[in-house]
């Protein structure tokens, strides 16, 4: 019983020179781990794998965004540019104006009756003394025979009555008759005579009513629109009148100047000068017209503190209109070989005043962003290479000093020459050496050009440039040699 109870069942207890037999391991269960092995290497190597593909594919998107970074940061910038002219330049005073007829007439009817006709077209051209409308004649004709045949009836008795007193004064003489009867003869044909002279003048009188009936223009000039169709019974007292006839040519223009400027024109004035007036538009673009200064106002208002004056103007081409609104320019003197740039131009900053000059060639890009680029596009940014799509110019900052502001143009004293091509446009967008797509802005009286010239010769197209090369640059900010690449 004892030998039962020590008897060892743990095989860890046995001896260890007796050996444990090993179990023999189920036969499906040796083929399952050797799969899980596979699978696991499969599953590293994929990993592996695309880590790597991962990899490869953040460098292409890298690589493609410094592409991008590289064509935004150097895409040539579009801006309009004009280039510096030498010219003559007028140096004037503007003000305010408004065009007034040297003439305008209100035609009214002198007699009363029925406007049988009105002879002129609503807008036509007329001259002084031409027939505009014609009242009914017949009661002043007949009036007008009313009044000589009363001549005639006076005349008559004006005769017997000199007869009469020529008659009593012989009687007189003769002592048959008293001395009143002489005088009352006498009297009777004296109040004949002052009979016929009354009819003389009724006469004169009928004759203008019948003249009034024929209404005349009184000036030369343009007739208005119809104020009295014919068959209107008119009055002389009515406030309306028939036709407004205005003179167009010449014409004039009332504008007012502050009373600090007077002296400037009144020391011209009295020295014999005749001052030219330019009229511009109501947006002082389009110039109208070129007038002289007729005279400046005796007064000055106080409530203003303005003075009034008029200039003249032939105005051939009718350009300027009544009551129309129009900006003045009285020009004071010519000052010649100025050098001019339009005021948009003008830019302010920290340094002072200055301009964009454009240059031909390609803009210094910054180092620091060429050296973070270069690493990751390849690109040598310091080289002028046009395979890469590199602006063929850039802009300068070059500051100038003004001498002298007029209207929308500025003269210069110092800082630019005659040929340089400024920057007009698109200012804020730039700094020093960025690239630029320039247009060309003539500064005519025919209004700006838009076509793309060198800034080395302003009347040119620039060199390399043409319009598909502008088109291109226009729409993707890349020259000709990346047309059709991809970012």
């Amino acid at each position: 019983m004892a030998l039962l109870e020590t008897t060892p069942h743990d095989p860890a207890a046995l001896p260890a020179s007796q050996p444990q037999k090993s179990q023999p391991e189920p036969e499906g269960k040796s083929g399952g781990g050797i799969v899980r092995r596979v699978l696991i290497v499969l599953v590293l190597v994929g990993v592996a794998a695309f880590a790597v593909w991962k990899i490869r594919q953040n460098q292409a998107e890298q690589a493609v965004e410094a592409d991008r970074t590289v064509f935004t940061a150097n895409r040539p910038i579009p801006v309009q540019m004009t280039a510096v002219v030498q010219k003559t330049m007028p140096i004037y005073l503007t003000a305010l104006g408004t065009v007034t007829p040297y003439y305008s007439v209100t035609v009214k009817s002198r007699v009363d009756g029925e406007l049988m006709s009105v002879n002129v077209r609503e807008g036509q051209a007329v001259r002084k003394g031409q027939l505009l409308a014609q009242i009914d004649p017949r009661p002043y004709q007949a009036a007008l025979a009313q009044a000589v045949g009363q001549l005639a009836k006076d005349q008559a008795a004006a005769n017997y009555n000199a007869a009469e007193a020529s008659r009593y004064t012989s009687l007189y003489q003769a002592g048959v008759v008293s001395k009143e009867s002489q005088q009352t003869q006498i009297s009777n044909a004296g109040q004949s005579t002052g009979t016929l002279d009354a009819d003389r003048a009724a006469i004169q009188a009928a004759q203008v009513n019948v003249t009034y009936t024929r209404i005349l223009s009184p000036i030369d000039g343009v007739v208005g629109l119809r104020q009295v169709d014919p068959g209107n019974i008119v009055h002389a007292a009515d406030a309306t009148g028939l036709i407004l006839v205005t003179q167009l040519q010449p014409i004039s223009v009332i504008f007012t100047l502050p009373e600090d400027q007077l002296p400037q024109v009144l020391k011209l004035m009295r020295a014999g000068s005749k001052l030219a007036v330019e009229a511009y538009d109501r947006s002082e673009t389009t110039h109208l017209a070129s007038g002289s200064l007729l005279t400046i106002d005796n007064t000055i208002d106080t409530t203003t503190g303005t003075v009034k004056g008029k200039a003249v103007y032939a105005n051939q081409d009718n350009a300027l209109f009544p009551n129309q609104f129009v900006n003045v320019r009285i020009v004071l003197q010519q000052r010649p070989n100025a050098l001019v740039i339009p005021a948009s131009a003008i830019q302010n900053g920290i340094h002072g005043t200055f301009v964009y000059v454009v240059k031909p060639g390609a803009g210094k890009m910054d180092a620091e962003t060429a050296a973070k680029l270069k690493p990751v596009s390849g690109h040598n940014f310091e080289a002028e290479d046009d395979n890469h799509g590199r602006p063929k110019f850039h802009v300068e900052v070059q500051p100038v000093v003004v001498d002298l502001i007029e209207g929308s143009q500025v003269i210069l004293k110092s800082g630019l020459e005659a040929g340089d091509n400024v920057v007009t446009d698109g200012q804020e967008k730039l700094k020093e050496q960025s690239n630029v797509s320039p247009k060309q802005t003539a500064a005519s009286a025919n209004g700006p050009s838009t076509q793309p010239l060198d800034p080395g010769k302003p009347s040119h197209k620039p060199r390399g440039l043409d319009a598909a090369d502008n088109a291109d640059a226009s729409t993707d900010g890349r020259g000709k040699g990346h047309k059709g690449q991809k970012p």
